[in-house]
């Protein structure tokens, strides 16, 4: 905490952001470069102690119906009513935030009153929100339904995030928490889009068919990391900036990320770009080029075919698409639920009200997987670390020389792998929680790794063997399940 209150108040050159967990403070930069300079500062870095503000006292009324009460408990040699009377006596004190907004990482005001929680095998697609669960020496409550491993003891209906608040984290670092076990829980609304940002806008396009998922992304939120909130942003950034330039945008213009393909309808004449994927497109039953700038006429449809190879289509549309905004971005972020809701059939997209100044550019798709029979393929490079010492050395060559199968359960968050030779740790016990980069490859016990992509945890648990260089993560978001995928080593 005294490395990420100095890091905080003081950033080094071109630093984007401070994130503490457990035991370590990652730092990232705008450029390697900036981070190679930085590593050298930071050899010899010592930081002042930092001041703690005045803790408050949290209350969170918990019903304990967990799925993994009763397994837990009995793997600790305690009954369901033990391990509950053990929760709720203690007192824990708000460490550090992460993971997700509002999920903060909780430990025992008294150290002697820590248990260590192992984390599940395998994590689960979806905890549901307001899940109370156990991980390591910490206790967190899941604000929003997300991908997660810590075992679940429990249900809360307390709000843990509102983005209109200052601070929006229910439970801030120094905080004291005390859980309370109820019988029945208080029914709270479910979380609105009303606190978002709404500029003002002209419509340009209805919604008639939004395929299996389009959202609005820009380059997303930088430097929010202490709040438990990711970058999030287009998946396949080098596709996004791509179709912005065509258009003659900024790179930051938000623009539709689409999965699976789309139908849209012209109410005024505008020009678009569609890249990503290797999808057919047409504009009123006329065929036209990816990476290509093309009128649309009003009453035009506009249909981007489901892809042929790769995954995520771009669609950018002169002057910038305006959507409604929440820590100065539109990008929709599918773990934290920040940002606007995925469209819907009967939606209307629009532009700002000032006419935009832009000129189109001729540009070439920059999609990067190609097609091995049926499969789509990629391969990305990466560099070893930061925890490969938790695996053999035979391991980290079994890691580099297999071919992955992509499952279903992938989606922006990460891109989930399969292999029948399992990547196996040769270290035991749990890793502290630390942080996590777009292109991080984590792997759970289960042996079957994981790759973030831009929708990642802030945090995670799991020892992360590689990670993919940031220009190669925009090839792994573009792998459909059933793709494949292989690693190789980054030199420069």
């Amino acid at each position: 905490m005294d490395w990420h209150a100095a890091l905080s108040a003081s950033p080094l050159e071109h630093q984007t952001d401070v994130i503490a967990a457990a035991r370590t403070v990652l730092v990232t930069f705008d450029s390697p470069a900036a981070a190679t300079a930085a590593a050298s500062q930071l050899r010899d870095f010592h930081p002042a102690t930092a001041r703690r503000s005045d803790p408050r006292d949290i209350t969170i009324e918990v019903l304990y119906d967990g799925a993994d009460l009763g397994e837990l408990a009995s793997s600790l040699g305690k009954s369901p009513e033990e391990l509950i009377t053990w929760h709720t006596s203690t007192t824990w004190v708000a460490a550090f935030g992460g993971f997700a907004p509002g999920f903060t990482y909780c430990v025992p005001e008294d150290p002697a009153q820590a248990l260590d929680i192992p984390r599940r095998a395998t994590p689960r697609t979806a905890v549901p929100a307001g899940a109370v669960a156990l991980a390591g020496d910490f206790s967190a409550v899941y604000p929003r339904t997300s991908p997660g491993g810590w075992q679940l003891i429990g249900t809360t209906t307390t709000p843990m995030w509102d983005s209109a608040a200052n601070p929006p984290a229910l439970v801030a670092p120094g905080d004291r928490v005390r859980y309370v076990a109820v019988d029945t829980l208080a029914s709270n609304a479910a979380p609105s889009h009303s606190h978002l940002a709404r500029p003002s806008r002209r419509p340009i396009f209805t919604v008639d068919d939004p395929g299996l998922q389009t959202l609005y992304q820009d380059l997303g939120r930088q430097g929010n990391g202490n709040l438990g909130v990711t970058t999030s942003g287009s998946a396949d950034r080098a596709s996004a900036r791509t179709a912005n330039a065509a258009v003659g945008n900024d790179r930051n213009a938000t623009l539709l990320e689409n999965v699976g393909g789309l139908t849209l309808t012209a109410l005024a004449e505008t020009v678009v770009c569609v890249t990503g994927a290797a999808a057919d497109v047409t504009v009123g039953g006329r065929p036209i080029l990816l990476a290509t700038p093309t009128i649309v006429p009003a009453g035009a449809e506009l249909v981007v075919s489901a892809p042929r190879t790769g995954m995520r289509s771009y669609i950018a549309v002169r002057g910038g698409l305006i959507a409604d905004t929440e820590l100065d971005s539109a990008a929709t972020d599918m773990l934290s639920g920040l940002g606007p809701a995925p469209l819907q059939a009967g939606d209307t997209v629009s532009v700002s009200l000032t006419p935009p100044q832009s000129a189109n550019a001729l540009l070439s798709n920059p999609l990067r997987v190609s097609r091995e029979g049926a499969a789509t393929v990629g391969v990305v490079r990466c560099v070893l670390g930061p925890r490969d010492d938790w695996f053999s050395a035979e391991d980290v060559e079994r890691f580099l020389s297999t071919t992955f199968t992509v499952t279903a359960d992938s989606n922006r968050v990460g891109v989930r792998l399969e292999t029948d030779t399992p990547i196996e740790r040769s270290r035991a016990g749990e890793l502290p929680s630390e942080g996590m980069v777009a292109g991080s490859v984590q792997i759970p016990p289960s042996g079957q790794p994981v790759v973030f992509l831009r929708d990642h945890a802030v945090t995670g648990g799991y020892p992360v063997i590689a990670t993919v260089i940031n220009e190669d993560v925009d090839i792994a978001a573009q792998l459909p399940p059933g793709g494949k995928i292989r690693f190789e080593l980054y030199s420069r």
